[in-house]
């Protein structure tokens, strides 16, 4: 593992188990059928994983299609969620503040990448709740390291866009630690 990733991998490792529960909601279900799965211990990190990210792709509300590959020498927070998922609801206000708290650091961007693929339903669901995330859904086969079996799954990529961490279940991620984490990465310290 890359010693400059470790305090933001310590720090994600570290609130996984500050926290006793976590619930999240299966991701081969159907909306109307919602499973609750009950993670315990650390967060998976996944450092050391050599996963390419050129083929992975996804959509805007336009239509528009960004290339995960084009967000190299970013930091990318990508959080797979859908609307009928009590967990990944009970997570996106404290995403919507951590990624106010770092709306001007041009180096740290956040997908958040509907499941269910219905843009409209979750672009309604974002403007309704008054959440300014930027919204995307899949255009193609996400892989099973960055989307396990269940959600909210949040992956957070380096600069070199290869998995530092994996996190599965509902997390708070309004905590002043995960931003300094987060600006960590980004600086490479």
């Amino acid at each position: 593992m890359n010693i400059r990733y470790n305090k933001g991998i310590i720090f994600f490792g570290l609130a996984a188990l500050s926290t006793s529960l976590f619930f999240g909601c299966g991701n081969t279900g159907t909306k109307n059928e919602a499973k609750a799965e009950k993670v315990e211990g650390p967060a998976e990190a996944i450092a050391d994983t050599a996963t390419t990210t050129q083929e992975l792709s996804f959509k805007d509300k336009e239509g528009k299609v960004l290339q995960l590959s084009a967000l190299k020498g970013k930091v990318v927070f990508i959080n797979f969620w859908a609307t009928w998922c009590p967990p990944c609801i009970h997570e996106l206000p404290s995403i919507d503040q951590l990624r106010q708290s770092l709306k001007d650091n041009k180096d740290i961007v956040f997908l958040m990448v509907d499941v269910d693929g219905d843009i409209e339903k979750s672009s309604a669901f974002m403007a309704e709740n008054k959440y300014d995330l930027p919204l995307y859904i899949a255009a193609g086969e996400i892989p099973a390291e960055f989307l396990g079996q269940s959600i909210p799954t949040t992956v957070i990529l380096d600069k070199a866009g290869k998995i530092v961490e994996r996190l599965e279940g509902s997390r708070d991620y309004g905590a002043p630690e995960i931003k300094k984490a987060l600006e960590d990465i980004a600086s490479g310290s």
